[in-house]
């Protein structure tokens, strides 16, 4: 892609799963990667097995004070941060009425105050120099819903309405801020959901056949569209939710 040779991209959530995957085509793309996660031994892992330039900066992005410290290293260490990727999440999956506020707060801080918290520290630096990229690692259940994810999807739903009006706040500070949706996809998160051996397959074979692509979404599949949207072929491209998920969701 065009234009992101070394540039510095945070990705937070880089330690598994779609933020390992983007880690890696950043990396590939020539950018410095600023890896945030909350478990360093999986975060200094997929540091250490990136062929490129990767560092991993531990960081709570539920605490906004910690996100300033983070963000802050980044920029004394690596350079003025040009790509900021929101992609750290976590669900519980279970009927809303079974649940309790406890675990509403979990979820609500890490996927929506967590993405909140990390604009506010970068975006602010980005407005003084007049230059940036936001990508958003959304959810296709933010756009139509998904049963026992209740939480989870109003999050996600609220990812997608903050990106837009970002989008439009920044716009004039030619910061550019979209949001990438996958659907079903099959990471360790999921995995700990779901389980593994036969009734895991199972199911996820039944996921699959509802997705035109017949196939559930992998890590890799999300990280060239992150890395368009990065990239000076994108420049026109601001305040958008795209869907990635094998035509699951047609809009």
């Amino acid at each position: 892609m065009k234009g992101l040779a070394g540039k510095v991209v945070i990705v937070t959530g880089g330690g598994s799963g779609i933020g390992a995957s983007i880690v890696r085509r950043m990396a590939d793309e020539g950018a410095q990667v600023a890896l945030f996660d909350i478990n360093a031994e999986a975060g200094d892992a997929v540091a250490s097995a990136c062929a490129g330039d990767v560092t991993f900066f531990g960081a709570d992005i539920t605490n906004l004070e910690a996100v300033e410290t983070a963000v802050e290293a980044v920029e004394t260490t690596l350079g003025p941060v040009w790509l900021l990727v929101n992609c750290a999440g976590w669900d519980k999956p279970a009927p809303f009425l079974s649940t309790e506020p406890a675990l509403w707060d979990k979820i609500i801080n890490l996927n929506l105050y967590g993405p909140i918290h990390m604009h506010y520290a970068v975006c602010r630096r980005m407005v003084a120099r007049n230059e940036g990229r936001v990508v958003n690692i959304a959810s296709d259940a933010g756009r139509v819903g998904t049963s026992n994810e209740a939480v989870y999807s109003a999050c996600k739903g609220g990812t997608i309405a903050f990106t837009k009006s970002m989008a439009r706040e920044l716009a004039a500070n030619n910061i550019l801020v979209n949001a990438v949706c996958p659907g079903p996809t099959d990471t360790p998160a999921m995995a700990a959901v779901v389980g593994t051996g036969e009734q895991a397959e199972k199911w996820k074979n039944s996921m699959a056949r509802g997705i035109p692509l017949r196939r559930m979404g992998q890590p890799e599949d999300y990280a060239g569209i992150v890395a368009f949207l990065a990239s000076e072929d994108a420049s026109y491209i601001t305040g958008q939710a795209i869907s990635v998920s094998g035509g699951l969701t047609m809009s």
